[in-house]
């Protein structure tokens, strides 16, 4: 009984970890850039945009076609860099259990 016990304690702590590590992706945050520093793109959390910040030269007419291509690319780059930050953030929360894949429970990357 002993053996269950502290395997509930375990799980619960693991549980915890989890929820703090969910907690503080979300508080995450990225910037992306592109066009050399052009366009410059923040997210937050899963994804969500809290800023774009755009160099004057690329407000003219005629630009459009470039400014968009360097909004998607900052994006991307944003994108990737919180992937990776909250990727980190699981790992660390899964501790050992990372990369297990147990039947029933959700993969920890």
């Amino acid at each position: 009984m002993t053996d269950l016990n502290a395997l509930m304690k375990q799980a619960q702590a693991m549980q915890q970890k989890l929820q703090d590590a969910q907690a503080k992706m979300a508080e995450t945050t990225a910037s992306g850039t592109s066009g050399g520093g052009l366009v410059t793109l923040a997210l937050k959390g899963a994804g969500e945009i809290t800023g774009v910040t755009i160099d004057d030269s690329l407000l003219v007419p005629g630009e459009g076609e470039i400014l968009a291509d360097l909004i998607v690319a900052a994006h991307a780059d944003a994108k990737r860099k919180l992937d990776e930050a909250n990727g980190a953030l699981m790992r660390e929360a899964a501790g050992p259990m990372a990369g297990m894949n147990i039947p029933g429970m959700p993969k920890l990357f």
